[in-house]
């Protein structure tokens, strides 16, 4: 193998390594800057216009995150994100569960950001878009990604006094077993996942119980009551588990 041959594999190996964002957008302008603007900062971006095509590009590629835009209505957007969320649907095999989207809105209308997060959406951006900020959240879902994948591929949490073990479905707090409920376990598991982030109620209800809907946040509530309650019986000092941030969600510290 010669030098400019070796050259290009190692191109070629660098480029896979990157992570890929796939960009759904019906405007090839608006797609065309957001694409040279995210290989400008180290992602393979590839470029969708219509929903079949980011079905062929996500089953080729495997994104790491998707950025959608504009698909001619925002119906067909929400619908995509939908299929995305949708376990049971076959497209759903393309897509890898929890894949982080971000939704660019056409406006600042409360009721579009509230439909694109009941769809499953991870954060949404209004236009007029500032690509700093949505590099910044961007980069702020990849690391919440990639720590909740650490969190639930370790066989073991430990977090000061408090254990997990994930293959025993099991916690104990002081050495004390906690007698969880199957879901008082998942719910714990997932804050336990970044301890010191608020998540909100709604990310919880999709994460922990698949539901999209706003109405069963007080399901939130009686499980994360139970979970401290008992969480507090084994406590020896002063120490505070599961704290509720008023109006936003829950923290496990």
């Amino acid at each position: 193998m010669n030098a400019r041959a070796a050259a290009v594999g190692d191109i070629a190996r660098q480029m896979a390594a990157r992570p890929t964002v796939l960009v759904v957008e019906s405007e090839v302008a608006v797609g065309g800057v957001l694409i040279e603007q995210l290989a400008a900062d180290g992602y393979r971006a590839e470029l969708a216009r219509t929903g079949e095509q980011a079905r062929a590009i996500g089953g080729r590629v495997r994104p790491c995150a998707v950025v959608l835009g504009d698909l001619g209505s925002r119906w067909g957007a929400l619908q995509l994100v939908r299929e995305m969320r949708d376990a049971e649907l076959p497209p759903a095999a393309i897509w890898p569960a929890g894949l982080p989207i971000i939704m660019l809105g056409a406006q600042v209308g409360e009721l579009d950001m509230l439909r694109a997060f009941d769809a499953g959406v991870d954060d949404f951006i209004a236009r007029p878009l500032r690509y700093l900020e949505l590099r910044a959240r961007l980069r702020a879902l990849l690391r919440r990604a990639e720590q909740a994948a650490r969190a639930s591929s370790a066989p073991r949490i430990a977090i000061g006094p408090l254990h997990i073990d994930m293959d025993c479905h099991s916690a104990s707090l002081y050495g004390a077993r906690l007698d969880l409920r199957r879901l008082e376990f998942e719910l714990l598991v997932h804050l336990a996942g970044d301890p010191t982030r608020v998540f909100a109620k709604q990310e919880l209800l999709t994460a922990v119980w698949g539901y999209r809907s706003t109405g069963f946040t007080r399901t939130v509530d009686s499980h994360a009551s139970r979970l401290r309650r008992k969480l507090e019986e084994r406590e020896r000092g002063e120490g505070r588990w599961v704290i509720n941030v008023w109006g936003v969600g829950y923290r496990l510290l």
